[in-house]
């Protein structure tokens, strides 16, 4: 019985390799720092993560805001500039990029494409926390 166990088991290990080479990992982006080039830090207690999707229509703005806790997003779909009010910094982001949002600092997003724009978020924030300040 041991012997037909560990046949079975060699075999499951020698059909491994055939299904991960399968497996395509393709970077989207290796950085540690902001779009703004400030070091990414993450929250120091009870941290928690937070993930959504934003659905913005083609010629939306989003009001001035800012980030207290790292926050990153990846389009799905669209073109979306970031207007960086602080440092007068613009960036376009298209389908497939990913966007390292500035921490503390006021910035807007606005579709600039002719469609809508789809952005898978992820929050990393201090639990019980929100992540979006808007300018007064």
């Amino acid at each position: 019985m041991r012997a037909i166990w560990l046949a079975g088991f060699a075999m499951l290990l020698l059909a491994m390799p055939a299904v991960a080479q399968d497996v395509v990992v393709t970077p989207v982006l290796n950085t540690d720092v902001t779009s703004s080039g400030q070091k990414i830090e993450l929250p120091q207690k009870d941290p928690a993560l937070v993930v959504s999707t934003y659905d913005i229509p083609a010629g939306a703005a989003l009001p001035v805001h800012e980030h207290p806790f790292p926050r990153y997003a990846y389009v799905l779909e669209g073109t979306i500039r970031v207007d960086n009010t602080e440092i007068g910094k613009s960036q376009t982001f298209t389908k497939g990029e990913f966007i390292v949002e500035a921490v503390s600092q006021w910035h807007k997003g606005t579709n600039v494409g002719d469609g809508p724009v789809k952005l898978l978020v992820i929050d990393m924030i201090e639990k019980g926390e929100k992540n979006v300040v808007l300018q007064p």
